[in-house]
């Protein structure tokens, strides 16, 4: 019986787990495995995703060798945020005649803060006959698609808030760092001028997502600097304690106008020991519209479904560079795998 034939491009902390759930499922084959440096090259992906056994798949960096001898029909790119850093490795991945869903959040919705790459990476996917699509649980999902999806027994649109309150202490320690956990407040801030912390990468593009599925056309998105949580009393994940006084985590905020009206307003808030947790979507129209998720959805397992779930999503659809918005109603696909693609 014919399976997906998998390719990993990237065997991060994300692309292992990805891996891992897709080793579980039927009707999926992973076949090859990229890095593009590092010491995992030349291991056995099984030693890599600590398993105890070997997978007969060794991690390589070659990209053309590794292609013309397993022949994936779409490869998963997990490697970083950004579309200027990741894209030549994704048009590589697109010369060989390969679909491509990827976790770089520029890739969610590129045509804001790269047109050109995007028209280039779009252009080559037709010409290639293959399906590009950037997705991932935020942005990818609950800032955007899931908040177009309920406009849609809207009549009138005044205002769109959406506001992610999430408890740092479960996510990966690489996350709580990413986000200042533990540093004093003159720390965090040197570290953003710095460029250390970055903050939530995906507002921007998530604001043009919903604006292009509404046809609003705003004529500005602010993205607002990151800034530090203070912990009021001390508070713990199973890696960090953050002690009463110093960063627990942060809070970001993105709005886009149309004039000097705020129409969208995304609230993006992640820190250690957070009262909270949840994911809230407020529409102001008619009717009005009040969703909330509590607790809000894991990160990193909702990361995983929305890759793996949109395989077949991207394997249907018509070639080009795609975004979640311009595919169907996103759905779990807890079957086997071939049972949702149209080979």
């Amino acid at each position: 019986m014919k399976k997906v034939r998998v390719l990993l491009y990237g065997v991060g902390a994300v692309g292992s787990m990805i891996a891992k759930v897709l080793l579980e499922k039927k009707g999926v084959e992973i076949v090859g495995a990229i890095e593009v440096a590092g010491d995992k090259i030349g291991k056995d992906l099984g030693e890599v995703l600590g398993l105890q056994k070997k997978l007969e798949i060794k991690i390589s960096k070659d990209l053309s060798v590794v292609v013309s001898r397993t022949k994936p029909d779409i490869a998963i790119h997990t490697t970083t945020s950004y579309l200027k850093d990741t894209y030549f490795q994704i048009a590589s991945i697109v010369k060989h005649g390969i679909n491509v869903v990827s976790t770089c959040e520029e890739l969610s919705y590129p045509y804001l803060t790269e047109p050109k790459l995007a028209q280039q990476l779009g252009t080559l996917a037709k010409k290639h006959d293959v399906t590009v699509l950037g997705t991932g649980i935020n942005p990818g999902f609950l800032m955007d698609t899931l908040v177009i999806t309920l406009t849609a027994p809207c009549q009138k649109i005044e205002k769109i808030e959406a506001v992610r309150n999430m408890n740092a202490g479960t996510r990966r320690l690489p996350f709580q760092k990413k986000i200042g956990a533990g540093l004093t407040a003159q720390e965090f801030n040197r570290k953003i001028k710095n460029k250390k912390i970055t903050g939530h990468v995906g507002l921007e593009q998530s604001i043009a997502m919903i604006a292009g599925a509404l046809a609003w056309k705003l004529d500005s998105i602010s993205v607002e600097n990151a800034e530090p949580v203070i912990a009021e009393k001390t508070v713990e994940s199973r890696e960090i304690k953050v002690e009463s006084g110093k960063v627990a985590g942060l809070r970001q905020m993105a709005k886009g106008f149309i004039g000097n009206k705020e129409v969208i307003t995304l609230d993006f808030r992640a820190y250690i020991g957070v009262d909270e947790e949840y994911d809230a979507i407020t529409i102001t129209g008619f009717p009005n519209i009040s969703q909330k998720i509590q607790p809000c959805v894991h990160g990193d397992i909702g990361t995983i479904a929305m890759v793996i779930n949109s395989i077949p999503k991207v394997l249907n659809a018509s070639a080009g560079l795609v975004t979640m918005k311009d595919l169907p109603v996103p759905s779990a696909a807890t079957e086997e795998m071939t049972k949702y693609v149209k080979f």
